[in-house]
């Protein structure tokens, strides 16, 4: 068997095990204080199951979407040495552009105001 193999082999039987091991090791016993919501020792005042604020989500998504952002242009300084360097510094610029664009949408739309 050559190394690849064996690898593949001991990483896939020991995700197996260790999955196997965490779900049958924990005990599951919920009862009243552990499924009730926990306010700093105090009884609860309401629901803890309120529902988050969609602007919340939105401002969540566009962290996200930026973050990929730096994901995506991470390879830019290694572009230079490539046989064409302006394709690079292209689409890097196509991609900044479209997301300055969004962005600038979403302000003026009020999409990251959180009080209306």
């Amino acid at each position: 068997m050559n190394l690849v193999m064996t690898i593949i082999l001991v990483s896939t039987l020991l995700s197996t095990i260790l999955a196997i091991i965490s779900f049958w090791l924990p005990q599951m016993n919920p009862d009243y204080e552990k499924l009730s919501p926990y306010e700093c020792g105090f009884d609860p005042l309401g629901s803890a199951r309120l529902p988050f604020s969609l602007r919340f989500f939105l401002v969540a998504i566009l962290f996200l979407l930026f973050d990929l952002e730096i994901a995506l242009l991470l390879p830019l300084p290694w572009g230079d040495q490539l046989s064409f360097p302006m394709t690079t510094f292209s689409w890097a610029s196509t991609i900044l552009i479209l997301l300055t664009l969004g962005l600038i949408y979403e302000w003026t739309q009020g999409g990251l105001e959180w009080a209306e």
